[in-house]
């Protein structure tokens, strides 16, 4: 019985303390041009990914099916724990000002950019999905490196999206 109290003691003493190692994200950093992803806390890099982009990576996204990848600042609304890719985080595009700009191009913005990792099946393709930008104007990351920002990141976190 004392061994017991012992390792509760002992555990319950370390678990807070692990706990707060665990830094606290409040912003990802995405560099198109460089095809990177940061996550960071209190302007620190915590973590850097290599990341695929629309198809069309060149410019700011500003109607649906164009191929691009945003550029701007967003949020991360939610996360779909059941979606094609293994898994995703909502990015908020369109903006206030990506719908004006549609709008004054009289083209539709479109919408669903996400953070994921890969198509659901293909994760044993790892890292050779950086050879080309593929996705539909999201940010790709591998399916282990999704698992991780999905613990890291929280909804709200600030996204800003540079060329």
């Amino acid at each position: 019985m004392r061994l017991f109290i012992f390792f509760a003691f002992i555990f319950f003493s370390i678990s807070p303390a692990i706990a707060t190692d665990t830094p606290n994200i409040d912003k990802i950093l995405i560099l198109k041009e460089k095809r990177k992803m940061y996550l960071l806390s209190n302007d620190k890099q915590i973590k850097e990914y290599s990341i695929s982009l629309g198809f069309e990576p060149q410019g700011a996204k500003d109607r649906q099916g164009d191929g691009k990848t945003p550029e701007g600042t967003y949020k991360i609304t939610g996360r779909n724990p059941g979606s094609k890719y293994h898994k995703s985080l909502r990015v908020s595009y369109p903006s206030a000002k990506d719908i004006k700009k549609a709008k004054e191009l009289g083209v539709d913005p479109g919408g669903d950019i996400m953070i994921h990792g890969l198509p659901n099946g293909m994760c044993n393709i790892g890292k050779a999905h950086l050879l080309k930008d593929w996705t539909l104007g999201c940010i790709a990351i591998t399916c282990e490196e999704i698992e991780e920002v999905w613990k890291l990141v929280k909804d709200g976190t600030t996204v800003e999206i540079k060329p």
